[in-house]
């Protein structure tokens, strides 16, 4: 079976759609299927990889977005589908890549879209001017035409979800992702690395994750501003890039903040997480957040917002959790962060209930959904050069 994947906002530094497109390909390919992702880049070219063919598009950078491209043009990306002629499409952005569904439907291949962002909140939080009744019409519009334009919808949980089933879309499936167990493990605790980035204080904190907007990066400083006010003796590090990072820089200046920015090495990545002792994912939109899912994976407690779709993910309505959820503030943040500290039994919580989830889990339910049985043997076809 020939698998194709559009997504745009992929590049070096993305995070999760990146990691998502990689797990996948790897997995489809583990079962002898043939995965083909086309993505945006500076200009057309072919690249195999571990994960499957890389096709780039030429693409335009988003002002303001801090670095995120989409593909320039659909007609190209619709003759290179053409081409690829695939048995299945497979979609990464709700927004911009609505013509793909409707060629497949057009060329009679089955799709599916990814709803990897909630529509509902950007609209409240980018429009909160428009009448709450407008918003709803529209997101409510929007929602039914990308479901008619797929055969298939994924929402990665019940937060993700809600908002398609309010209005009864029957395409709906909801397919958690996953998280190398492997790769992200408390094994990677490094306590000559944590002590470096102590610098003294008693208390690690981690931010992993973009500096845009939507992710609320600011709550974690407030949070860590709060909990020096209250005698709290801790330290945030701080991992990602993005548009915010001047202003979070500025924020942080006088308090025990350490920005790294982006770091691409993904074992690197894990010996931080591991040797932190509270992770915070503040996004209040976030509709899964895998850095939240490998900060469990690695023994580190997060603390998320509590109208994000994280507090599913570390099982909060359990006796058990895996962290704590807050208001979207940071006095909020800062109270709960702060009664995580006292419990070193969590690092145990937190990786029993990341191995809830893994990447095979997801390979399966998605091969499933292709019509495809696990494991299988196909004779890839091979890919003339264009």
């Amino acid at each position: 079976m020939r698998i194709v994947h559009v997504a745009n906002f992929y590049g070096p530094s993305s995070g999760g759609i990146k990691t998502t497109l990689h797990e996948l390909g790897a997995g489809y390919l583990k079962y002898g299927h043939e995965f083909i992702y086309i993505v945006p880049g500076p200009r057309y070219l072919k690249e195999q990889t571990p994960f499957g063919l890389k096709i780039s598009l030429p693409s335009i950078t988003l002002i303001g977005s801090g670095g995120y491209q989409i593909i320039r043009s659909n007609r190209q990306l619709l003759n290179l589908l053409e081409f690829l002629h695939p048995d299945r499409v497979e979609v990464s952005d709700r927004f911009t890549l609505m013509k793909v569904g409707k060629w497949a439907k057009q060329n009679k291949i089955a799709s599916l879209v990814f709803s990897h962002e909630t529509l509902n909140g950007l609209v409240k939080k980018y429009a909160g001017f428009i009448p709450t009744a407008i918003r709803s019409k529209f997101v409510n519009w929007h929602n039914r035409k990308l479901a008619s334009n797929f055969d298939q919808v994924i929402a990665t949980t019940n937060f993700a979800a809600a908002e398609f089933e309010q209005i009864g879309i029957s395409n709906l499936n909801k397919i958690a992702l996953g998280v190398d167990l492997e790769q992200f493990n408390p094994a990677n605790r490094d306590l000559a690395l944590r002590t470096s980035l102590l610098k003294g204080s008693r208390y690690l904190l981690i931010h992993c994750g973009r500096l845009s907007p939507e992710k609320e990066p600011a709550r974690s400083v407030q949070a860590v501003e709060k909990l020096i006010e209250a005698g709290i003796d801790v330290r945030l590090v701080i991992i990602g890039g993005g548009p915010l990072w001047k202003k979070i820089r500025k924020q942080s200046s006088n308090l025990p903040v350490e920005m790294l920015g982006y770091i691409a090495n993904r074992k690197k990545v894990a010996e931080y997480l591991a040797s932190a002792d509270v992770a915070i994912a503040p996004g209040p939109l976030e509709t899964f957040c895998l850095s939240a899912l490998e900060s469990l994976a690695s023994g580190t407690p997060v603390v998320a917002s509590a109208s994000s779709a994280v507090g599913e993910i570390l099982n909060i309505a359990s006796n058990n959790p895996a962290g704590a959820v807050a208001k979207d503030n940071g006095a909020s943040f800062a109270n709960e962060i702060n009664k995580l500290l006292r419990d070193s039994s969590l690092r145990v919580t937190a990786r029993k209930q990341a191995e809830l989830y893994s990447w095979t889990n997801t390979v399966h339910k998605m091969l499933e959904l292709h019509g495809a049985k696990q494991p299988m043997v196909v004779t890839k076809r091979r890919l003339r050069v264009a």
